[in-house]
């Protein structure tokens, strides 16, 4: 039942804005069918929307439309808009079709009566941004500039111009969030908008450079002189109405949120017709995989094909299933036949339903199996609902399936097969056999195609849009939880999920056994590795719950001291955790300067601006201080006490195979690899990360893994000797760049050198490196030419990485992971940029991910060997494996696990694994 699930970018099409301006296209106007209904219209915007769709594979597209009817800015300004003609009827005879068609392709339509598209925008594009998802706003009006956030950034598809905040400022002079006033001043003709008359782009850029809002171009309006000041002057009572109609409405009431809105699987049938209807030819072919452009007939017993997004054009081809048969068992003799059936078949799936995606709570409800394409059983074992009909005893039932599923001889298939391994553990069933995962397949086939979920692997590998969880169990707090969900609705779910995942597997497997070294990535790390870590999830952690209790009273006591201390600077009392009160405060009552403003227009009080003004005002520190010390104290001290299992007493993570992109693991409830290590506070929390009695615990953390991963891929010879003669990397380098004897390199020389060689390892850009060093870019310009100098081999390794990768579309790492860029050849200069970045680092970060799980693929082959329940891996962070070790055997065990993890690979400079040794965590590291 647990899936892990990407955060996929969000693309918000402004399908208004390119209906207008396909219509005014020439060669778009000419197209119509042969009884004379227009198409051009139709054709330029479904052309935008398959180029983004092709430029952000991964991307959940969403399209907006203005409604018909007034909106509220109408109220607001009854002349609003009121110079603009009628809509053309042959414009308007394509809107209802092109509707029509967006929707069989499955893409969410939004038209929402009462405001305009740009206003449903601002609000998903709001919504997503404080979910943590990337959007991307598919537009060509400049008014959605004023959206544009670190997360949020624009894209016109017709001209592949791409706007992020430092775009925005480079178009307009203006940053985002001046971008309603700058709209303000100006006013717009077309929509009627009244600004201050004979103000344009510069001497609205001017005003707001030196008075930095609208507000303040009011309140120096007597100082502008001449005519122009005569004409803002004549503007100030309808300025702030002008602001008003300019401003994006970012609260809309929707239906669904932009989580929610999720693309549905394509009406091939509908759109099949629609197509010809339209005489949409090249789309028909496109969608019946005809050569030619006449009409085709699709045939349903066609194999559906997903192209992959690979350079050797590896074909996914799906099993065509005309009907399926889904069994639920009630009785033994039923039961006992598909067992036989089971015991008989060289490999089956399976899949556990249960009452919690928390493994360490699930109790286990049924079992769903199948064997063959279409054909699928569910067993029903603890549905209590009133009314449930008899099953069979989920101890019987158990009993008879734990010798096939301890088989190592009849091999399982499952979508995240690590959960229902750890559901099934706490029953005494130890499976064996685990051949296959389709979440693995699915990522070591490409890491970014989709997100690796059953529901998108199904539409998206077999065009199938399966029955989701919350269709039989409802939403939200009256969710029912899967023993009181009826069994004939919980048996069809149960079965379905075992057929698709027999058929993700019949799918995705031949194609990844088309790609030899990812196959080798799926066979020789990944699947290894999925036992590995749910034998580490299942033994957990020890933490010290009282220590942290301390520290939460702790952390209490001083946030209520910097809570006073605030209110004296503010000289009144208010919430520390209210923006707007802590706006007035800032930038009303004390006159601290507004560098930044939101979307909305007002002060903004994040932690960026937070810490540019803490440099020169007591009371941003404190704030900060107080936000950074609440995060602890509500995500870790708080929290992790009451994460314990009651089941065994310690904290259990749960390890991620299949979300980032280049093979890192991640981890969640709790996230371990976000634990704060860099602050005092932060490191105390490791402090309640403990040993059990007589034991220790051991990290043992590779030094410097990617850079000597670099001096592997780049051969560069200084960097190769530095690190064969044991060298202090950041030393010598600083030694080189500052021209100095090793002997007499200073701490803050080292210090910049430490930043030159990471950075760039990261693509870091001169003027990066200016800023992280507090240098001029000109300065951080001769360092990195002095570093590439010293380290020529490293030059020539990134030119011919991002040639490699512009001409095959991915790089790989040392094992052959293939870690694609959708971006390495966009025409937009920014998103280029960033995929050159992508494609220096990935090769070193992935290769590093790929090395610290062979680590443990090796220490978990040892521990196995070794029987012994006095030595556990606990945890793996980084680059970094933590143990328990039994003190009487401390220091054998740890030089033992060193050489293994010394030894995971060969690399042409040695591998170093340090350890440290404590009580706890903190002590260890």
């Amino acid at each position: 039942m647990s899936n892990s699930a990407n955060l996929s970018p969000l693309i918000l099409v402004d399908g208004s804005s390119y209906l207008f301006r396909a219509y005014h296209v020439p060669y778009l106007q000419a197209l119509s069918t042969a009884s004379g209904q227009p198409t051009g219209a139709i054709t330029g915007v479904l052309n935008m929307i398959r180029s983004l769709k092709k430029d952000y594979p991964n991307g959940n597209v969403v399209v907006v439309f203005d409604a018909k009817g007034k909106t509220f800015r109408s109220d607001m300004y009854p002349e609003y808009k009121a110079n603009r003609p009628p809509m053309p009827d042959d414009l308007r005879s394509q809107i209802a079709p092109l509707h029509e068609i967006i929707e069989a392709m499955g893409l969410p339509l939004l038209v929402v009566p009462g405001v305009e598209a740009d206003d449903v925008i601002g609000t998903l594009a709001k919504q997503a941004s404080e979910q943590g998802i990337e959007t991307v706003i598919s537009t060509g009006d400049k008014d959605m500039a004023q959206l544009v956030t670190e997360h949020v950034r624009l894209i016109n598809t017709m001209t592949n111009v791409e706007l992020d905040v430092d775009g925005v400022i480079e178009k307009f002079g203006v940053k985002p969030e001046q971008i309603i006033d700058y709209l303000a001043l100006m006013g717009d003709k077309v929509d009627n908008i009244p600004g201050v008359v004979k103000c344009g782009p510069k001497t609205a850029v001017k005003w707001l450079t030196e008075h930095g809002t609208l507000e303040g171009v009011i309140a120096n309006a007597d100082k502008v002189k001449g005519k122009i000041g005569e004409n803002l002057r004549d503007a100030l009572e309808q300025l702030p109405l002008s602001y008003q109609l300019a401003t994006i409405k970012c609260d809309v009431e929707l239906e669904q949120t932009a989580e929610q809105l999720q693309p549905t699987a394509a009406d091939v049938e509908k759109l099949t017709e629609l197509y010809q209807t339209f005489e949409l030819r090249r789309l028909l072919a496109e969608l019946t995989g005809s050569s030619d452009s006449e009409p085709q007939e699709t045939s349903k017993a066609k194999p559906k094909q997903a192209k992959a997004s690979t350079s050797d054009e590896v074909i996914v081809q799906a099993v065509e299933v005309s009907e399926t048969q889904y069994q639920i068992i009630y009785n033994q003799d039923e039961f006992l036949t598909w067992l036989a059936k089971l015991k008989e078949s060289k490999r089956f799936a399976f899949d556990t339903e249960t009452t919690s995606i928390d493994y360490m709570q699930a109790e286990l409800v049924g079992l769903s199996f199948a064997c063959e394409p279409g054909k699928a059983a569910y067993v029903p074992v603890a549905h209590d609902y009133v009314g449930a009909p008899e099953q069979l005893s989920r101890d019987w039932v158990l009993a008879q399936l734990k010798p096939l599923l301890e088989s190592t001889e009849i091999l399982k298939i499952g979508q995240n097969l690590k959960y229902d391994i750890n559901v099934l553990s706490h029953y005494d069933i130890e499976v064996q056999g685990i051949a296959f995962d389709t979440m693995i397949e699915s990522y070591c086939f490409n890491s970014i195609a989709t997100r690796h979920n059953m529901d998108a692997l199904a539409e998206k590998y077999l065009d199938h849009k399966t029955v989701h969880f919350e269709d039989i169990a409802g939403k939200g707090a009256k969710q029912l939880t899967f023993n009181q969900i009826d069994i004939e609705k919980a048996g069809h779910y149960a079965a379905e999920d075992a057929d698709i995942t027999l058929r993700l597997h019949l799918a995705l497997f031949p194609a990844l056994e088309q790609l030899s070294e990812q196959l080798a990535v799926f066979n020789d790390i990944e699947m290894p590795l999925l036992p590995v870590l749910a034998r580490m999830e299942q033994g957990g952690v020890l933490i010290d719950s009282d220590l942290l209790a301390e520290q939460s009273q702790s952390l209490g006591q001083r946030l209520a001291a910097l809570e006073i201390e605030a209110h004296n600077l503010a000289g009144q009392s208010f919430n520390l955790s209210s923006p707007k009160q802590l706006q007035k405060i800032l930038f009303e009552d004390l006159k601290i300067p507004v560098i930044k403003k939101t979307p909305k227009g007002a002060p903004s009080t994040a932690e960026e601006v937070l810490q540019e003004l803490a440099l020169d005002y007591p009371l941003p520190k404190v704030i900060l201080e107080n936000r950074g010390l609440s995060k602890l104290k509500s995500t870790y001290t708080d929290k992790l006490p009451l994460m314990v299992s009651s089941r065994s007493g310690r904290l259990h993570t749960s390890y991620h195979q299949a979300v980032t992109a280049t093979g890192r693991l991640s981890s969640t409830e709790p996230n371990l690899q976000n634990i704060p290590i860099r602050s005092e506070q932060g490191r105390k929390i490791r402090q309640a990360f403990i040993a059990p009695k007589d034991h220790k615990i051991v990290a043992i953390d590779y030094s410097q893994i990617e850079l000597r991963i670099m001096a592997h891929l780049s051969n560069d010879k200084g960097l190769v000797t530095a690190f064969s003669e044991g060298k202090d990397i950041h030393k010598a380098t600083a030694a080189e760049i500052f021209a100095v004897p090793l002997d007499q390199v200073t701490s803050e020389q080292r210090r910049s050198a430490k930043a030159i060689n990471f950075g760039l390892i990261y693509g870091m850009s001169a003027f990066g490196l200016a800023k992280q060093l507090h240098i001029g870019r000109n300065q951080a310009q001769e360092y990195m030419d002095m570093y590439f100098k010293r380290y020529p081999g490293v030059l020539t390794y990134m030119e011919e990485t991002r040639e490699q990768a512009s001409s095959q579309g991915y790089v790989e790492t040392i094992y052959g992971r293939r870690l694609y860029l959708p971006d390495i050849n966009a025409r937009n200069g920014m998103r280029k940029k960033a995929a050159e970045r992508a494609a220096i680092n990935a090769p070193m970060q992935g290769t590093a991910a790929d090395i610290i799980k062979k680590a443990m693929l090796a220490v978990d082959t040892w521990l196995q060997e070794q029987a012994d329940d006095r030595i556990k891996m606990t945890m793996q962070v980084h680059d970094e494996l933590i143990f328990e070790i039994h003190q009487d055997i401390v220091e054998e065990t740890t030089q033992k696990l060193v050489e293994l993890m010394n030894n995971a690979a060969e690399l042409s400079v040695p591998l170093i694994a340090e350890a440290g040794m404590g009580d706890n965590w903190d002590e260890a590291h």
